[in-house]
């Protein structure tokens, strides 16, 4: 028998219970803002050129027009179009661009752990030196928030054997990493269960732009054909779905991607109440609030 993770099980797409998300919808949408920092000289990033030797002037510069230009603008769009976020925040950011953090802050966005720096990899690192890792961005957050964060995604997406554990442990009620289903699923850990909302690695700009090579057009079509399939898809079957939409503002935030998106962002904002918009957490509340057994 292969190895297995033991986590949760697997559950057939058609068996899947018909409920509906606040206000009858059966199409949940977030979009998750990844607000990131990068030590110079040294560790992780994208690139959006091969780097050479450290210091890579180029690529630390391109990821660092986020933080300085198209996260603002990222946010002038989302208040046009009157969108909720859920900010996933590397912690570095409260001392290196604190304006920024709080610009979302008083947009009432939520506000969830996304590591110390996306320079590291918690992945890599022994069981005690990544509960630290967690604990001390944890602290942050709460500290510049007045509250913990209740949901997590690992920079980079990368997972210990028992990053599950650490973050229930942590006090955390839900994680973004396990992007296997269209829908949340419990988790089982040491510490109680943890929720798995969908994070997409498809509808990412990331994997679609970096990786990918995707035009910005490629990218926004991407976008809005993933919402109308997912709202053809709930309204023939019934069967509720999580569509995530994950961003980066030194991607998107460049302005030929950001005058694509806009449109995607808007014909998705026209459509409210066929799909409820909004955070992470929320969809959270709500899962946690249903009968035992209405989600995997």
């Amino acid at each position: 028998m292969l190895p297995r993770h033991g986590r949760f099980a697997y559950h057939p797409w058609p068996g899947r219970a018909r409920h509906a998300w606040p206000g009858g919808a059966k199409l949940a949408v977030y979009l998750g803002v990844n607000l990131e920092h990068f030590a110079f000289g040294e560790g992780l990033g994208a690139e959006l050129a091969p780097g050479g030797p450290h210091p890579d002037v180029l690529n630390f510069a391109w990821r660092d027009y986020g933080n300085r230009v198209g996260g603002w603008r990222l946010i002038e769009l989302l208040d046009r179009l009157e969108l909720p976020a859920t900010v996933l925040l590397n912690s570095a950011l409260y001392e290196y661009a604190p304006q920024l953090v709080a610009a979302h802050r008083a947009r009432g966005d939520e506000i969830a752990g996304h590591g110390r720096t996306n320079s590291e990899r918690q992945s890599v690192l022994p069981e005690a030196e990544e509960r630290a890792l967690i604990a001390e961005a944890t602290a942050a957050i709460e500290r510049h928030e007045g509250c913990p964060p209740r949901g997590w995604l690992s920079p980079w997406i990368a997972e210990s054997r028992v990053t599950p554990d650490l973050l229930a442990e942590c006090g955390y009620r839900y994680t973004l990493n396990w992007c296997m289903d269209d829908q949340p699923v419990w988790m089982a850990t040491r510490a109680g269960r943890l929720l798995a909302i969908p994070y997409p690695q498809e509808v990412n700009d990331i994997p679609a732009v970096v990786a990918r090579k995707d035009g910005a057009e490629q990218f926004a079509a991407m976008v809005l054909a993933d919402f109308e399939e997912r709202l053809e898809q709930v309204s023939r079957d019934g069967i509720p779905q999580v569509m995530g939409i994950a961003l980066h503002p030194y991607i998107v935030g460049q302005p030929y991607r950001l005058r694509a998106l806009r449109g995607a962002l808007a014909a998705i904002a026209a459509r409210r109440g066929e799909a409820w918009i909004t955070t992470a957490g929320a969809i959270h509340d709500h899962v946690a609030a249903l009968p035992e057994g209405m989600v995997p």
